[in-house]
């Protein structure tokens, strides 16, 4: 990766971008015609004196102190109720042992405080962002979901506009009813085929950002999602340097690639090429536990105090220790072993490369988008059926049923498979021969057979915004028969989950695609999470 990267001769910059790479890695630095931003020195370089005060070497700062503090012999007045593990309910100890009890314990002066953090959180805090390469690291109790909202929050008032991907993540549409922020979507390249969106560009950016330049508009922030839940990265550099010349801050909604800095054939992270925020649910490649992320600030274009006071009103007040010291143990199992990543993928790859010679088997790569994405995770494996005549779901169903191979992602034509540090040679043996089976059952019987191509309606195009999401999830709302629902304003989010890429966002205007694409996912036997009619016989519409 380039630093020092010149973008005053803007209409040129996107043919000449270099490649996304770097060794050793360290921090982007991207200049924009007069304007640069570069990451600052991390907290620990910048504060000596009090870093000195804390736990040095590879330990977990957090983990030992919650270990020392639950091994005292105490007489203890404070809550939880079960009192460190004495009158934890029976069912549940025996599920997940006493040791989980005993080390569930609050905020203790010892264990530090979440939301002023002067010790072990703070010091568990810093050596993440030294591992993670970010300017400042917070931990998150609540997930990934309020680190996207408290970045919303602190970047875009009520009224300014957040240019993103209309295939964002449910929880940006939470963060744009918390802010008041009104969306300025961009729509992805869509495969039908695969029934894939992808990611977006920075010529896509660089248009709407102009647009509402145009219009008078104060644009608060750019979001990207990158990687999607499918694996596809979209350039965030190139976006950055497209925000950075104007002085918009660039969100990255990193869930999905925690695990990109610790390998140089993974992609590059959100922080290397330049972007202000990200976000990553280290629960996810990595092995802390599920609900604990990271939140990683680099730049100066966001304020620290703005971000640090919208996670205190997001964050709960009793945060989980068994979180917080798992983001630290996960973070310490990084920092001991280098080579990590080695093993996973090279499997990885090997599989992919076993499944793509299958008969009636595809493998989503790069090359099932015209736009020049710059990276996909190998760590996603996805794949096609429909050669075999066999939906996503209906694919995914014979491999559980038949087979017991549970998969990460299911959708309409294809099924994603996560693999992550704990998957198993045998057990990516199993799905490539289990997938064979699918082959031979369903490929070399149906040869013959004419094959229906089975594309999707994308539910992505034409949006109409009437009402911002924040205007329709305080109005008045009615219930229709979905069939009936045609031309209507939508009150409520309706969103497959996962992959949790809502389909209408309250305030839209329910068209024929985003119609139609809803029932035929119901009439799959599918079921819409948090909706208030699962079935989707009738949706939720704004009384106007």
């Amino acid at each position: 990766m380039a630093h020092g990267l010149t973008c005053s001769s803007y209409p040129a910059f996107f043919s000449r971008l270099p490649p996304l790479r770097e060794s050793p890695r360290r921090h982007a630095v991207v200049q924009c015609g007069t304007s640069l931003s570069t990451t600052r020195v991390s907290e620990t370089e910048a504060s000596p004196a009090e870093s000195s005060t804390v736990v040095q070497g590879g330990t977990a700062p957090l983990v030992h102190a919650l270990q020392s503090t639950a091994s005292q012999d105490v007489s203890c007045f404070h809550f939880p109720g079960h009192n460190r593990g004495k009158s934890a309910p029976t069912s549940l100890s025996k599920l997940i042992g006493s040791g989980a009890f005993l080390h569930d314990l609050p905020e203790l002066p010892e264990l530090d405080d979440l939301f002023s953090p002067k010790g072990v959180i703070l010091d568990a805090q810093r050596r993440a962002a030294e591992l993670f390469g970010s300017f400042k690291t917070w931990f998150l109790v609540n997930g990934t979901t309020c680190g996207i909202q408290a970045s919303v929050m602190a970047t875009c008032s009520p009224g300014d506009y957040l240019i993103l991907p209309r295939n964002c993540h449910i929880s940006v549409v939470s963060a744009l009813v918390l802010s008041g922020a009104v969306p300025k979507y961009i729509i992805p390249e869509y495969n039908s085929g695969w029934d894939i969106a992808g990611g977006i560009t920075p010529l896509q950016v660089d248009k709407a950002v102009k647009e509402l330049e145009e219009d008078g508009k104060k644009i608060g922030a750019v979001l990207v999602t990158s990687p999607t839940y499918h694996g596809i990265c979209s350039n965030v550099q190139g976006i950055v340097c497209v925000c950075h010349m104007r002085g918009i801050p660039v969100i990255v909604d990193e869930a999905h690639g925690a695990h990109f800095r610790f390998h140089d054939n993974l992609p590059s992270t959100a922080i290397e090429q330049g972007a202000d925020l990200a976000v990553q649910s280290t629960h996810k490649v990595l092995c802390s536990l599920t609900q604990s992320s990271m939140l990683h600030l680099a730049g100066d274009l966001v304020d620290v105090d703005k971000v640090s006071q919208c996670l205190q009103v997001l964050q709960s007040s009793s945060p989980s220790y068994l979180l917080l010291s798992s983001l630290d143990a996960a973070r310490a199992q990084l920092s001991e072993n280098k080579h990590i990543f080695d093993e996973p993928l090279a499997i990885a790859s090997k599989t992919k490369d076993r499944l793509r010679i299958i008969p009636g088997i595809s493998v989503l790569d790069l090359t099932c988008f015209a736009s020049d994405f710059p990276a996909i995770d190998p760590f996603r494996i996805t794949l096609s059926t429909s050669d075999l005549h066999l939906s996503g779901y209906e694919a995914d169903d014979i491999l559980y049923e038949d087979h017991q191979i549970v998969s990460e992602l299911v959708g309409t034509q294809a099924v994603t498979f996560a693999v992550n540090l704990g998957t198993r040679l045998q057990d990516l043996q199993k799905l490539v021969q289990c997938t064979k089976r699918l082959s031979e059952k369903y490929f070399f019987a149906n040869r013959s057979t004419f094959r229906k191509e089975n594309h999707v309606c994308s539910p992505l195009e034409k949006i109409s915004v009437h009402l911002t999401p924040r205007e329709a999830f305080f109005t008045k709302k009615r219930k229709v028969r979905i069939e009936d629902s045609l031309g209507e304003i939508c009150g409520e989010l309706i969103c497959p989950y996962p992959p949790g890429i809502p389909v209408l966002i309250p305030g839209e205007v329910v068209t024929q695609d985003s119609l139609s694409y809803l029932i035929n996912f119901r009439n799959q036997g599918m079921r819409i999470s948090g909706a208030a009619d699962a079935e989707l016989n009738f949706i939720l519409v704004c009384n106007l």
